[in-house]
């Protein structure tokens, strides 16, 4: 998966939050807040090969079977994209 904007990932106040740096302050409508476990996957996207990878890492982490952690997976990335935020 690639990352098309640039984006840090801050924790305040126990909250994530995704903040868009450089050109992406432009085409980006404000922050993100991230769930712990949204803010985790986004974590694994540089050595995320492709979904069923980062199914086997939430598995790992979490108390999840894998069907569940899919769908969470599934619907994260489509957000993400829906915000042309990865391809």
């Amino acid at each position: 998966m690639k990352i098309n904007k640039k984006m840090i990932l801050r924790e305040v106040a126990g909250e994530y939050i995704l903040v868009p740096v450089g050109t992406s302050v432009i085409s980006t409508n404000g922050l993100f807040m991230l769930t712990e476990t949204a803010a985790f996957i986004w974590k694994l996207f540089p050595d995320a090969e492709n979904e069923e990878y980062i199914v086997k890492k939430i598995t790992e982490e979490y108390d999840v079977d894998a069907e569940e952690a899919r769908t969470d997976v599934r619907n994260f990335l489509s957000f993400l994209r829906s915000h042309e935020i990865i391809d």
